[in-house]
């Protein structure tokens, strides 16, 4: 069944269940909508349903700053009250404020 909202918002930090990095939202899919070769690519027994929201974060880790494509399932808030140090933040949004990052840029 599709889930009618997402639990994360744009400019929220959220971290992975799983794997040692954090990001921002910048942009939710209500549904996995990336390439079927990026879905087929991830083992069998770790897939996420395709129902579900999929969120894009300027994500960072100890080492780099990436963009990441990630399943709701897969993700919760992050209680750190710390900022995320990506590069390509100031082009999306405004200075971080009370745990987010206020969206600056226009939407289409």
């Amino acid at each position: 069944m599709l889930k009618s909202h997402a639990k994360f918002g744009l400019g929220q930090i959220v971290k992975h269940r799983k794997h040692p990095f954090r990001g921002v939202v910048f942009d939710v899919d209500a549904m996995f909508a990336n390439t079927e070769e990026w879905y087929d690519a991830i083992p069998e027994d770790s897939r996420p349903s395709k129902d579900q929201p999929f969120y894009h974060l300027l994500a960072e880790n100890e080492n780099s700053y990436y963009v990441a494509y990630v399943s709701e399932q897969n993700l919760e808030a992050d209680d750190t009250g710390e900022p995320v140090d990506h590069p390509d933040l100031p082009e999306l949004f405004g200075d971080f404020e009370n745990g987010y990052y206020p969206l600056q840029a226009q939407l289409n």
